[in-house]
């Protein structure tokens, strides 16, 4: 190679190093994430239970791949909270206490009341009006409900409104926070009234931010979340109560003065 060229192929070379500095892979989905989103999937629509065990064996023959993958989905499943892992018993769905439930709530409260916030003012028209549209669609699922339709409902809303948001930290939260908010979906609507109640909360937020009123969006926003985590306690106290009273010996009556 005489000297013009090899100066040309440095220059191509130096040319090209900052593109491989920047490392950017672009691939769809790995096996790993393929799994986490399968599993979480089964957990939402209730395929396995809170305290059901999830055994790597059976997993692999239901989803036709290998136990490493399988750990290794496993271990990012319990960093999120929805699978916890016993001492000489393996893996289960992790059970949510009303202790903890109250907690994931109140922190739900405090970050999805700041994206509404900031979707008030940061979001676009379309956005906005993309908003909307997903709320005709949740409303339709609230009158024919079936878990699958919740869950793509509820995708497109929050996907929206994290987008919108403008804030990624508070998206990535949000979507950890929503993983939890998952196992209590079904808790919070069982109750048929609560489910109308929802949907109209939810309307009202939604017309704070087309209005673009930062702090009512908030406030509706807020007192949503805090209503459905009302509901959500009131029947995971009404679960637990039998199971409070077993083995207990029922207390007498005193008898009555003549």
């Amino acid at each position: 190679m005489d000297r013009p060229t090899r100066r040309h192929a440095d220059r191509e070379a130096e040319a090209a190093g900052p593109q491989q500095a920047s490392l950017r892979v672009a691939t769809p989905p790995t096996l790993r994430h393929q799994i986490v989103e399968r599993l979480k999937e089964a957990i939402e629509l209730g395929q396995f239970l809170p305290g059901a065990r999830l055994i790597d064996r059976e997993l692999c023959e239901r989803m036709g791949v290998s136990r490493t993958s399988i750990r290794e989905a496993m271990r990012e499943l319990e960093a999120a909270g929805l699978i916890t892992t016993l001492p000489n018993k393996g893996s289960i769905v992790s059970v949510v206490t009303p202790e903890m439930a109250r907690s994931i709530y109140e922190t739900r409260a405090v970050l999805e009341g700041l994206a509404a916030r900031l979707f008030a003012r940061r979001a676009s028209s379309e956005q906005i009006a993309g908003l909307k549209k997903t709320v005709d669609e949740l409303a339709a699922v609230y009158t024919n409900y079936t878990p699958q339709g919740m869950m793509r409902a509820k995708t497109a809303f929050y996907g929206i409104l994290l987008e919108g948001c403008g804030n990624p930290i508070v998206a990535d939260m949000l979507r950890i926070i929503h993983t939890r908010v998952s196992q209590l979906r079904a808790t919070s609507h069982s109750n048929p009234s609560r489910a109308k109640q929802s949907i109209a909360e939810i309307r009202e937020m939604v017309a704070a931010l087309e209005t673009r009123d930062a702090e009512a969006a908030w406030h509706k926003c807020v007192r949503h979340i805090e209503n459905a985590a009302d509901a959500a306690l009131a029947v995971l106290a009404a679960q637990q109560s039998p199971k409070s009273g077993q083995g207990k010996t029922p207390a007498r009556k005193k008898p009555r003065k003549s």
